[in-house]
């Protein structure tokens, strides 16, 4: 209990917002061209050393909890110290979404905020490595997080991109291993399946889709993002409708792609659409809404043919409302990315921050979970299953562009199982 009783002591005896507000100032507004600004920069240094020195000659172990005050709110220190209790153990290693996650079209403009990008330096610095996991491309990722973290970090070799959700693994400063297609290592109907739907899928479509959707640049996924402001009304309406089509090109195509004689490819989509209405809640709501899940999807389930259903079941259907409809391969997901980026990275006892918002994510988390190897949090608005798995862990939850609170939490747990 001495952890918990220096805590209260340093959370009651101390001005600790006033250093948090000092620590956030020089953190975040550095010194400019500036004589006024530079003299106010310096007065903040100074009056933040002070407030550190007070606690660091007041308490055991002072100097450590004045970082964790530094940086933790009386809420974010006890949270991170009970995370401690439970589990034991530092975190070594971050496994991060990026959209609504990091950052958020509904509350950030859709840029990872300052303070997220510094916590994430922080413990990069702290010997933390990080893999951002996301279902973007790897040229899009590496992009804007060189432009916020900085090319150093980036190619530090301590940091990976976990692409396309788990197509394909980019950790620069590893030589060979700097980039792992896991794609190629599937089987030639799946690749054949997908390189066939990618082909088809514009040209083929609907004008609406044809004309409100792009393709992703991905390398192997096929991704339809809306040519309209993500979350929008226009989205829905054409990512509703792109999906519909995935569905229905993917049924046709996996009926060719069998070797199976007199299988009719026109009944392949209605055999998609039962399919993936029984795998998933949400791609049910937008058949229905449209009257395109099979009058009597049940039969229609039983009468799909073994070999049909056997690639069907090897290959997922993404919907992200107003944002994205694609197929992905269940064998390469986000989790078979972790662990190869972790491995890659060297990390060979994981104790992970798990944060993301959608059903890929949650994949990783219960991996995590059922490997008893980390931890997991989420924004409020995740999707109902991530929240309900969170909530029933350590109820890890943030508010809508507030991800810089769990790295925050982190940061301060890892700071206080030096303590033991």
């Amino acid at each position: 209990m001495e952890r918990y009783d220096l805590l209260y002591r340093l959370y009651d005896s101390f001005d600790v917002e006033t250093l948090r507000d000092h620590q956030s100032f020089v953190n975040l507004f550095p010194p400019l061209d500036s004589r006024v600004a530079l003299d106010h920069w310096e007065d903040a240094s100074d009056e933040l050393d002070l407030r550190k020195s007070e606690i660091r000659d007041a308490l055991p172990g002072g100097a450590t909890f004045a970082e964790v005050a530094a940086y933790a709110d009386r809420e974010t220190a006890f949270t991170a110290l009970d995370l401690h209790a439970r589990y034991g153990r530092a975190v070594n290693g971050l496994v991060l979404d990026v959209d609504e996650t990091l950052r958020s079209a509904g509350g950030t403009d859709n840029e990872i905020p300052r303070e997220t990008l510094h916590m994430l330096t922080a413990l990069h610095d702290a010997g933390v490595p990080i893999v951002i996991c996301t279902g973007q491309t790897v040229e899009n990722v590496k992009g804007f997080m060189i432009q916020g973290l900085g090319n150093e970090l980036v190619h530090s070799g301590t940091f990976s991109i976990v692409y396309e959700s788990g197509n394909g693994v980019f950790t620069p400063g590893h030589g060979s291993q700097t980039k792992r297609l896991l794609y190629e290592e599937l089987d030639e109907t799946v690749r054949g399946t997908f390189d066939e739907v990618r082909s088809r899928v514009l040209p083929e479509a609907p004008r609406n889709v044809r004309r409100g959707c792009h393709l992703q640049g991905n390398e192997f996924n096929v991704t339809l993002k809306p040519n309209f402001e993500t979350g929008s009304a226009d989205a829905e309406a054409v990512i509703d409708d792109g999906l519909v089509h995935l569905i229905d090109l993917l049924g046709e195509t996996v009926v060719d792609m069998v070797d199976v004689e007199g299988l009719d490819a026109e009944r392949g989509a209605a055999w998609a659409r039962a399919h993936y209405a029984a795998a998933d809640s949400e791609i049910r709501e937008v058949l229905e809404a449209q009257a395109a899940v099979p009058e009597t999807d049940a039969t229609a389930l039983a009468d799909v043919p073994e070999p049909v259903a056997a690639l069907f079941d090897r290959i997922d259907i993404g919907y992200y409302r107003g944002d994205a409809a694609e197929i992905t391969s269940l064998e390469l997901n986000k989790v078979a990315g972790v662990e190869s980026a972790l491995d890659v990275l060297d990390v060979a006892d994981p104790f992970l921050l798990v944060m993301g918002d959608s059903k890929s994510d949650l994949r990783v988390m219960e991996w995590a979970a059922e490997h008893e190897c980390g931890i997991a949090a989420a924004p409020e608005h995740a999707s109902a299953p991530v929240l309900s798995h969170v909530l029933d862990r350590d109820e890890l939850v943030f508010d809508r562009g507030g991800s810089a609170r769990m790295l925050r939490t982190v940061y301060a747990l890892n700071l206080l199982a030096r303590l033991e």
